[in-house]
């Protein structure tokens, strides 16, 4: 007997220590799930975050194509071709800068703003063909924006597409 009282405090203590260990791997465990949730959970809102941009800047690409925001960019003193290669080359440089963005963009909104951007830029060319060669930048702007305003406003069209779908987002 004296042999088996010798063992008993390392019994005891492993009595005592077992339950111990047992709580404290399902505290790592639990520990290590919450974590891994947080993680799962900042990158939803990260990418949240981006497609939230993502809409924001392709909305100011479009606020930006309007053509009342297009005739007050440059100089009054321009030519008419210069202001429509000028236009032309400021729209598809912002579009390949933002390009990007279709990304977090669904396929639909993404087709529906390349259409619009087409589209102004054909109504600069049409608007161009349509003028006699003698008339000046101020006449071509007007009837620029009064071609645009005959038709409907798909830009406006767009816009409201994609406030649409970042409701949906968000």
């Amino acid at each position: 007997m004296t042999s088996f009282s010798g063992y008993l405090p390392y019994a005891f203590a492993l009595i005592i220590a077992i339950p111990f260990l047992v709580l404290l791997r399902q505290f790592v465990y639990s520990y290590i799930n919450l974590k891994n949730q947080e993680i799962k959970l900042l990158s939803v809102k990260s990418n949240s975050e981006n497609k939230t941009q993502s809409y924001e800047r392709m909305t100011l690409f479009l606020e930006r194509m309007k053509p009342s925001n297009l005739i007050q960019r440059f100089d009054k003193d321009l030519a008419v071709h210069e202001f429509i290669f000028l236009t032309e080359k400021t729209i598809n440089e912002e579009f390949e800068y933002n390009s990007s963005q279709q990304l977090y963009i669904t396929k639909n909104s993404w087709n529906n703003i390349v259409d619009s951007k087409n589209a102004v830029l054909d109504l600069l060319h049409k608007t161009y063909e349509g003028l006699s060669g003698n008339a000046n930048l101020d006449e071509f702007k007007t009837v620029f924006i009064m071609n645009f305003m005959e038709n409907e406003d798909y830009i406006a069209a767009t816009m409201e597409d994609l406030r649409r779908e970042i409701l949906i987002i968000a």
